[in-house]
């Protein structure tokens, strides 16, 4: 009887807790202060590259997160503030893109930057 007590009790508490991440994806949808950045992080030969570290700066509070591209190359992050501006780069195997910034002028719900990455020899020849 416990044994099926609590089989039940895990069962309603895993089914609250999906509930309540639905919940929150939804609100974020909804939400007209909130965005999300996404978009695909290629290689110099324009090949998308999986395992890139994509880091997003947030620029009011200098606050990093990271994201490893997919095997496609893509990249997402979701729950930003509209009213900030952020900072994007990619970097893998000694290669990395040029920072792109999302403005907090740029309306778009869901706003796409692309990275490309960029040979090091390019890169100290730019400097």
């Amino acid at each position: 009887m416990q044994r099926i007590s609590r089989t039940l009790l895990a069962t309603v508490l895993a089914l609250a807790c999906a509930g309540l991440l639905l919940a929150q994806k939804n609100k974020d949808k909804d939400d007209p202060t909130i965005r999300s950045l996404q978009g695909q992080v290629n290689d110099p030969d324009d090949k998308p590259v999986a395992g890139a570290v994509v880091q997003l700066k947030d620029t009011r509070t200098l606050q990093v997160r990271s994201f490893i591209t997919q095997a496609n190359g893509e990249y997402r992050f979701s729950s930003l503030r509209t009213d900030t501006d952020y900072e994007v780069k990619a970097d893998y195997n000694g290669m990395s893109s040029d920072n792109k910034r999302l403005s907090n002028f740029d309306s778009r719900k869901i706003a796409t930057v692309n990275l490309k990455l960029n040979k090091k020899a390019e890169q100290e020849k730019s400097k």
